[in-house]
């Protein structure tokens, strides 16, 4: 079972972390956090990576129905969306809520991972 949703992007590293950014803003999720994986292991580590990033994003209206249906769910949350550099290639990947929820068995969140799903699904075929 997958758990992330991936498609290779033929566009340099920077425009699909452009772009990811503003097909997220127009199914209405925020990044709310943006983490340049490449910087912090040269910095903590001195080591050499690839560019990668890690957004979280928030779709605020899904996420306060997921928080009303089960509070715990703020550790499954943001959803994770990534943009790597690899061979020279520029990567897009974002979490699968429908497989994420999964290890939580409640159902009343079975609808809104499918709706988050088809939106950020939506976001990447975008790009």
């Amino acid at each position: 079972m997958d758990y992330g949703y991936k498609r290779q992007i033929k566009a340099s590293y920077q425009e699909v972390l452009t772009r990811t950014k503003e097909e997220l803003a127009k199914e209405g999720f925020g990044v709310l956090t943006e983490i340049d994986v490449k910087a912090t292991l040269k910095k903590k580590l001195d080591i050499n990576f690839d560019n990668y990033v890690i957004l979280g994003a928030c779709n605020p209206p899904f996420a306060y129905q997921a928080l009303q249906t089960e509070r715990d769910i703020g550790l499954l949350l943001p959803c994770n969306v990534i943009i790597y550099e690899t061979d020279e290639k520029t990567y897009v990947s974002a979490i699968v809520p429908t497989v994420a929820m999964n290890m939580v068995e409640n159902p009343g969140l079975e609808n809104i991972a499918v709706e988050v799903e088809k939106k950020l699904i939506k976001v990447i075929d975008s790009i």
